[in-house]
């Protein structure tokens, strides 16, 4: 992979076959520390101690659909090799929480992507589940900015109403663009 968003998108993607009802994304630059971290917690099924030591293992999977489990070892060597790491925490009924870090300035960072279209892609394509969705920029002054996205508000508004109706998917789309473009440093030229 080559983005961090597609990084969330296939570890979010894990938490849904866990059978989770919520999902949280964060996504956090933190430029005056130099880190770039993001995580996925879940309340899904979770792991038991041996399954969550395999999950590092690249020839460990349990999805019947193909016999190499990519994901998690190839996040925590993109974290590794930009001079950060990975945890995961899991409990077997409790959920599992994985966080990446990464440091903002190394060369090898590859790219955040664009976390916007990996939440709006969760959204529309998992609408059973709650989704929340957190974007914290801290500046190298100190100064900080977040965007906070709870999909139960938009479901509540809506109703009946389909998160994959064109004008829905156009308003969510502007919320987040929105909201994430708000995070950023203006530049005046």
């Amino acid at each position: 992979m080559r983005e961090i968003a597609l990084h969330l998108l296939d570890i979010a993607e894990n938490s849904v076959a866990a059978e989770s009802r919520t999902i949280c994304m964060d996504v956090s630059e933190d430029l005056q520390n130099d880190w770039l971290k993001v995580s996925i917690k879940d309340d899904g099924r979770g792991m038991d101690a041996e399954i969550a030591k395999q999950v590092f293992d690249p020839f460990y999977t349990t999805r019947a659909t193909r016999k190499v489990g990519l994901g998690v070892p190839l996040l925590k060597l993109a974290a590794e090799s930009a001079g950060g790491g990975l945890t995961l925490e899991t409990e077997s009924g409790k959920g599992t929480h994985v966080e990446a870090a990464f440091r903002h300035s190394h060369i090898d960072r590859m790219p955040l992507g664009d976390v916007g279209v990996t939440m709006l892609t969760l959204l529309i394509s998992y609408p059973h589940i709650h989704w929340m969705f957190r974007y914290r920029l801290t500046q190298k002054d100190g100064a900080a900015k977040e965007f906070e996205l709870d999909d139960d508000e938009i479901k509540s508004v809506l109703g009946e109403m389909s998160l994959t109706e064109p004008e829905v998917l156009r308003i969510l789309r502007g919320m987040i663009e929105e909201g994430i473009d708000a995070l950023m440093p203006q530049f005046v030229y």
